[in-house]
């Protein structure tokens, strides 16, 4: 296992910020880490390293304790935080040489884990520039370049797009997923469709506690959250209602607007049902036409909030 954590808690001033936590990540794994504000993500991703002690517990990164080793756990571990910490007078280039000699790298092995690293955040263009007059998007990559250096077995990265327009996500998922397999990679974010396509597996926690865990696809078909039909008929609204209502496996019946004699309807689907069949055995029976016939699975931005709703009461 790279990352093995134990009972791990965490308080201040009589707040559990992190409350009992138990969780293992695989060697190789990309593995998503959620929760809300306040849920004990960077406290829990702190502690991993080495940033913070625990109150209790135990947690150990590559087999080493991150208390009793935790230099040998550092030289392992490449952490970007979310809000990243850079030498914003210094050129990147200069900044990402100052680092590389504070790891520790001799000089041949910085050289050329500079260019490794300019090449893979694509920094290459702007290398020569000073750090502050960077946009957000390029600090956020000299931040990952910087966790990258020393070419760490984990990777533990804090909210790594926040601040990047749509185009840099797609190029930071496409980087996290290059990774995965060579790194293991311990992922926080807030924008969960790039969750959903980055991740392997999800670990949901709120207020310091697992809630949920395991794919986003064994999360979606666990979640109390339905798949929902879109059915648009030319029957009258009434009449429709009621009979789509009494198919198996339908639960709420709502309707989605009417458009030149065409009425849109949204179903609530019970988990394992799909009365597709029914719907459209019924339309024919009744001469309904049928022009549209649809099914959306909840995305895991819907089961997330699910999740945090249903611990909360």
């Amino acid at each position: 296992m790279m990352i093995e954590v134990e009972q791990l808690t965490k308080r201040y001033a009589g707040h559990s910020a992190v409350d009992n936590l138990s969780f293992t990540v695989a060697r190789g794994e990309v593995v998503g880490f959620l929760g809300p504000n306040g849920a004990g993500k960077t406290t829990t991703m702190r502690i991993l390293s080495c940033f913070l002690p625990a109150t209790s517990g135990t947690a150990r990164v590559a087999g080493f304790d991150v208390f009793s080793q935790s230099l040998e756990v550092r030289r392992r571990v490449g952490y970007m935080p979310e809000n990243t910490p850079l030498y914003a007078d210094m050129r990147v280039e200069e900044f990402l040489t100052y680092r590389a000699a504070l790891r520790g790298l001799d000089s041949t092995r910085a050289q050329r884990r500079l260019g490794d690293v300019l090449d893979l955040c694509s920094l290459r263009d702007v290398n020569r520039r000073i750090i502050g007059h960077l946009s957000k998007g390029y600090r956020q990559r000299v931040g990952l370049a910087d966790a990258l250096l020393h070419e760490p077995e984990l990777l533990i990265l804090d909210e790594p797009t926040i601040g990047l327009d749509p185009g840099q996500i797609r190029e930071v998922r496409e980087l996290i997923h290059r990774l995965g397999g060579k790194h293991t990679v311990l992922l926080s974010s807030h924008i969960l469709p790039e969750v959903e396509a980055a991740c392997s597996r999800v670990i949901i926690i709120n207020r310091g506690r697992i809630v949920a865990s395991g794919t986003p696809a064994e999360l979606i078909r666990q979640s109390r959250s339905v798949d929902v039909l879109r059915v648009e008929l030319n029957a009258g609204p009434a009449d429709a209602s009621a009979a789509l209502r009494e198919l198996p496996g339908v639960g709420e019946v709502a309707s989605a607007g009417e458009a030149e004699g065409w009425m849109s309807f949204h179903l609530g689907v019970a988990a394992g049902a799909d009365p597709r069949e029914a719907i459209f055995q019924l339309a024919m029976t009744r001469g309904w036409k049928l022009r549209e016939l649809s099914r959306r699975t909840p995305s895991l931005e819907e089961v997330f909030v699910d999740i945090i709703h249903a611990d909360h009461r």
